[in-house]
């Protein structure tokens, strides 16, 4: 139980490098992977939490190497959530800054394609927001956690706006693709 088969500065180079390699792949991996967990998201969760369990131990099932780990990971957040909050570059690297993903009732469909949105995951944040159009938009912005945050048009400015204006309603009356 405290017998170790590897070298304590093992656990924490491994914890170290899992971390990296995890905060690079949930980064790439878009914001929509990190705000919007769904069953699938979470199978895919667990599955890799299982994965990297062995790399990070090296077969060594000893409490304290559990523990060197679990400390490991932990102090690696610490830190780099103390850089992230001295450096607002480093931050905006590993967080991203936030996207307008409709303005004034125009949704950006290539921020979409890029973020991997789909129309029911837009419709979902507009829904939430109390609306069913895009046209009632002002502004929904992908925040960098991944939560669309939705910001409605005073209703005066879009109801005289003729069909074919940008953001205008559409004849169908669903106007994300």
């Amino acid at each position: 139980m405290f017998d170790m088969s590897v070298p304590w500065w093992e656990f924490v180079v491994r914890g170290v490098v899992v971390y990296l390699f995890l905060l690079f792949f949930l980064r790439i991996s878009g914001r929509r992977q990190i705000g919007q967990y769904d069953p699938f998201d979470l199978i895919l969760l667990l599955i890799l939490s299982n994965a990297v369990q062995n790399s990070m131990n090296a077969g060594d099932n000893s409490l304290i190497g559990g523990l060197i780990s679990a400390l490991t990971l932990i102090g690696c957040h610490v830190v780099m959530a103390h850089l992230m909050w001295r450096s607002k570059r480093l931050a905006r690297l590993i967080d991203g800054k936030p996207q307008v993903l409709i303005r004034t009732g125009a949704l950006d469909e290539n921020l979409m394609r890029a973020e991997r949105l789909t129309a029911d995951d837009v419709h979902a944040a507009l829904r939430a927001a109390g609306c069913l159009r895009t046209h009632e938009v002002e502004r929904a912005t992908i925040e960098t956690n991944g939560q669309i945050t939705v910001v409605l048009r005073n209703r005066d400015s879009w109801r005289g706006m003729p069909p074919s204006a940008p953001g205008a309603p559409s004849e169908r009356g669903d106007d994300v693709t």
